[in-house]
């Protein structure tokens, strides 16, 4: 009987001890590190006397951890591969490696816990991570609380939301600006939250009222506000300068020289304070949540621009350290998500937005996979 060992196994070490893992299957299993050195020589069809004297282990011993192994889906036997691949279909996930598969596949099929008072009690037992965070010693600019009314309808904006690249020179207006942070990032309402006691809602969906998300802007051209990098206090309506100056251009080289950035008079940068969202919910299926919450108000900024006359932009393509070095976040208690920039749009001659992309063509319909 010859074995092969299963796509996409997992060996690590954590504080307890050495681990392999099949994700697709999620079994896990502690073992000595040999277990790692087996599967290894069985990457391909290969007898168990063939791994055997590789190894100068004992052919019986080896057997039965082999069996073992097979047992819990570690190793296929060569009629298991006659049957058919049980890899077939994973070739969609191959460009983005075993770390996307993995976590994937890991998180799949959750096991949820009933939200009794008993379980709330015991995750609040120990203090809950502040709702807001505030740099209580930055100088800071309070925005004005008045809001100005988009006036459009829901239909209207919904159609007209496209992706900006570029933007004319020229200044944001404080109270439109104003306007879209408080929409976008600002307390819409309080809930009373039980144990988890009061939890704040804004315009956009959160898992757990947890809204572990934090603003920051990088401000080059917004009317009667100085450039330079500041954190959007929820609590306060207000900017809490971190560093004064011109950052545009850094910002724009951490995010590949995008020109959605490198135009906009100001951009956003979403983090998420991790411990406010993990003290909850402590199963890594969690972090999918954290990446829907931001996608949640990048949508919710999008709208709101383009409500406001603004052109929207958003992007993912990011060097993560180094805009967690511009905003001075430690990257690990709290990590970059999210870019997102708006500016006046650019027009053409006709005084129509200009897009990087045109209207369909023929050409292109003759290209395009509809069916």
């Amino acid at each position: 009987m010859k074995y092969r060992s299963a796509k996409h196994l997992e060996c690590f070490w954590d504080a307890s001890g050495f681990f392999v893992k099949n994700p697709i299957t999620k079994i896990k299993i502690s073992t000595d590190p040999i277990t790692a050195s087996v599967l290894y020589r069985f990457s391909e069809l290969r007898s168990v006397s063939d791994v055997a004297q590789d190894l100068e282990l004992d052919e019986n011993v080896l057997d039965s951890a082999v069996a073992t192994l097979a047992s819990l889906g570690f190793l296929e036997s060569e009629e298991q591969g006659e049957v058919g691949d049980h890899t077939a279909g994973f070739d969609a996930w191959a460009p983005w490696g075993k770390e996307g598969l993995s976590f994937h596949f890991s998180t799949r099929d959750a096991p949820f816990t009933e939200s009794t008072d008993e379980v709330r009690e015991e995750i609040t037992k120990d203090p809950s991570p502040p709702v807001f965070k505030e740099y209580k010693d930055a100088d800071r600019i309070f925005l004005p609380r008045y809001l100005k009314d988009p006036g459009h309808s829901y239909q209207e904006i919904l159609y007209r939301r496209r992706t900006h690249r570029d933007f004319v020179d020229a200044p944001v207006g404080r109270e439109v600006f104003s306007t879209l942070m408080a929409m976008t990032f600002g307390v819409k309402d309080f809930i009373d939250a039980q144990q988890f006691g009061a939890l704040m809602l804004r315009t956009s969906p959160a898992g757990g009222a947890r809204h572990e998300l934090e603003a920051y802007t990088v401000i080059t051209d917004v009317a009667g506000i100085a450039p330079g990098i500041y954190h959007y206090n929820v609590r306060e309506h207000s900017l809490e300068l971190l560093q004064e100056g011109e950052f545009r251009d850094r910002l724009t080289r951490a995010c590949d020289s995008q020109s959605g950035v490198g135009e906009a008079p100001f951009s956003v940068v979403l983090t998420s304070v991790v411990a406010r969202l993990s003290f909850k919910y402590r199963h890594p299926r969690a972090y999918r949540v954290m990446l829907m919450n931001s996608g949640h108000l990048g949508q919710t900024f999008a709208l709101t621009a383009t409500a406001l006359g603004l052109g929207p932009f958003q992007t993912a393509a990011f060097n993560d350290s180094a805009v967690e070095e511009l905003l001075g976040v430690d990257g690990v208690r709290e990590t970059a998500l999210y870019v997102l920039s708006a500016g006046v749009p650019a027009v053409d001659a006709n005084g129509d937005a200009v897009f990087s992309h045109p209207p369909m063509s023929l050409e292109g319909s003759r290209k395009a996979r509809f069916e």
